[in-house]
């Protein structure tokens, strides 16, 4: 395993059967890249937001058609709820799985691929950061 940053166009990624051999190859493989380290921000907006979203989706259920605004549900500790906590363990096990191939992909000490999910965490902050800023957890 290489210890220093390199630039070689041939690194494979997660497997050897994933190993670019051309220059558009390493290029798709840099875009797969950025598109899944945006998909793994926009996925942690949705989990930090996570029961904001279920009381929106519990009050169009209800027949309200969109957000009450001042509508607040007053509890001094949440209830736990059996489907709430698999979704909210299935959606973790789902963002640790993405963080640790993005992880993985750093770690292959490529630029070209560094950069590349470095670029994805941006864009993904770029376009879904105004849903994380408000839950105060990132």
């Amino acid at each position: 395993m290489a210890m220093t940053f390199f630039t070689a166009t041939d690194t494979p990624l997660y497997s050897m059967s994933w190993m670019p051999m051309t220059t558009g190859q390493y290029a798709g493989t840099c875009i797969f890249l950025i598109a899944f380290a945006t998909i793994f921000r926009a996925l942690l907006a949705v989990r930090v937001n996570f029961f904001e979203f279920l009381k929106v989706l519990k009050y169009r259920r209800e027949g309200g058609g969109g957000v009450k605004f001042g509508y607040e549900e007053k509890v001094a500790v949440r209830p736990w709820r059996v489907n709430e906590a698999v979704m909210l363990g299935s959606m973790d096990v789902v963002l640790a799985g993405i963080g640790y191939l993005l992880m993985i992909a750093v770690m292959t000490m490529n630029v070209g691929y560094f950069m590349s999910v470095l670029a994805g965490v941006f864009l993904g902050s770029f376009i879904f950061g105004r849903f994380m800023a408000s839950a105060g957890g990132h």
